[in-house]
């Protein structure tokens, strides 16, 4: 099935209405590859055809399978270690003294693939908070893509998943079954998992009362425009002093000024103003 730069250009353009996420020329290949297998599926005898029928549809459900396949899910347990030591070492106790006696906290995994990121993050609590079991934690874990948030809501990892979980945490809360490891119950516990499109803005608004969102290596896949979009929900979804963490090719200062800077420990972090 042949996809024309024309025909290319529409269904980028569909899918960046849609989703924010803006595929360059260079990814042809890669979203023709894709499109053609979802049409082959389909029975379909050209991908206009099947351009055609997403456009027109009258639900979102073939958008949705398309979106599995085009969307990329690279993920492990305490990916990029430094920030998240930041994190748990510096920041989280800033937010405790900071809150008093109120123990209550709610951090919202934007773009969180297979579950790893939201997981680590209630692994890091349960180690770092004081009496864990005295606070209300909710974690939100959220992505366009249904079938990652089928694998994360099993919890179900390999190997190559959990290689840089410190193996005291690996023991602790993961249960081995034969040669994969599923996350135990107490880790489990605070995170639900919800399907969200961080461009349709009524989904976006229903989620507030955050204090740390973290998105990250997904606003790479947006352009500027999309970008200051999203940043701007995330603004109004976190409380006052909330925090963001973003991926660390990514800037909140390069997107949008409306964040305050600052320095806690040896890193710069990003809140919304008081």
């Amino acid at each position: 099935m042949i996809l024309s730069d024309e025909l290319y250009d529409k269904f980028i353009r569909l899918v960046y209405k849609r989703t924010g996420i803006f595929y360059e020329y260079n990814k042809k290949y890669y979203v023709h590859k894709r499109v053609k297998k979802r049409a082959e599926l389909l029975g379909l005898d050209n991908l206009n055809e099947y351009f055609m029928m997403l456009k027109f549809a009258e639900d979102n459900a073939e958008f949705d399978q398309l979106i599995n396949e085009l969307t990329v899910n690279e993920t492990y347990f305490f990916r990029d270690f430094p920030q998240l030591r930041n994190f748990a070492e510096e920041v989280l106790p800033l937010f405790v003294r900071r809150n008093g006696d109120k123990k209550k906290i709610k951090i919202w995994s934007a773009a969180c693939s297979t579950g790893e990121e939201p997981y680590t993050l209630s692994i890091i609590l349960q180690e770092m908070l004081d009496n864990p079991e005295e606070w209300e934690i909710e974690i939100l874990a959220t992505d366009i893509n249904t079938q990652v948030l089928h694998s994360a809501k099993v919890g179900l990892y390999e190997s190559r998943s959990v290689k840089d979980v410190p193996p005291e945490y690996l023991e602790k809360y993961f249960t081995k079954k034969q040669n994969k490891y599923l996350i135990n119950l107490n880790a489990r516990r605070p995170v639900s998992f919800k399907r969200v499109n961080l461009m349709d803005e009524t989904e976006m608004s229903n989620i507030s009362g955050c204090d740390f969102i973290f998105c990250r290596n997904c606003l790479i896949y947006f352009d500027d425009e999309s970008r200051r979009s999203v940043m701007s929900r995330f603004y109004h979804a976190l409380n006052p002093e909330g925090f963001i963490f973003l991926g660390h090719s990514e800037s909140v200062g390069r997107i949008s000024s409306a964040y305050k800077m600052q320095r806690i420990g040896n890193t710069i972090v990003y809140s919304r103003p008081k």
